[in-house]
């Protein structure tokens, strides 16, 4: 995999996986790649091998089954042989969560991995809330962020605190966001200053856990 980098080679590592639509180096991914370099987080970005096949040949190709998504993750992430946050927008926090769930403490980097980030999880596909992709969470021992817009078409505020989730999980909440963490204009808040909340939330976490 090719991978993107940003931030200090010295600062705390978070391996940041896209999510199902859109590449590494979308603007989300960037806005918040760029953001957390800034707080002095080391961000490595990298695409599935399904999109950067879409990206080579520029043909549309969905993503491939949970299980070799989470194997291809577990691939990368053992060549980083230091203590590191890994996490993801939406379909790339949950094979985050996935890969915690089911490293195991005699697999090769599992002990290197020391939380979890996520940037609107999708808690379901959308429009179908019966759905749900939350039976793993249990599993997970590491810490957990999850950046979540109130209105998220994947996962709501209001369905979300029906799942009955592990009370340590860490929550940041965006009023009124989307699934792209994106409010209405009649909110008051604006698309940036929330991106920049998640960026603040996330460096935080992701130092606190690797310190």
């Amino acid at each position: 995999m090719n991978l993107i980098y940003n931030g200090p080679l010295d600062g705390p590592l978070f391996v940041f996986a896209h999510g199902a639509g859109a590449p590494a180096d979308s603007d989300f991914m960037e806005i918040i790649a760029e953001g957390l370099a800034e707080q002095g987080i080391r961000v490595v970005r990298f695409n599935f091998p399904y999109m950067q096949q879409r990206v080579d040949n520029g043909t549309r190709r969905p993503p491939e089954r949970a299980p070799k998504l989470t194997a291809q993750f577990v691939e990368l992430l053992e060549q980083f042989d230091q203590p590191m946050v890994i996490g993801g927008k939406s379909m790339g926090g949950r094979m985050a969560t996935l890969a915690a769930s089911q490293l195991v403490s005699g697999c090769r980097n599992a002990e290197n991995i020391k939380g979890i980030t996520c940037l609107g999880f999708p808690f379901h596909p959308s429009g179908k809330p019966e759905k749900l992709r939350t039976e793993h969470f249990p599993l997970i021992k590491q810490d957990i962020l999850i950046i979540q817009g109130e209105r998220d078409t994947m996962g709501s505020k209001e369905e979300v605190n029906s799942y009955g989730l592990p009370a340590d999980i860490e929550w940041l909440w965006l009023a009124d966001g989307s699934h792209d963490l994106k409010p209405r204009i009649k909110s008051g808040f604006s698309h940036q200053q929330h991106l920049h909340k998640a960026v603040e939330a996330a460096a935080e976490f992701i130092k606190r856990v690797l310190n």
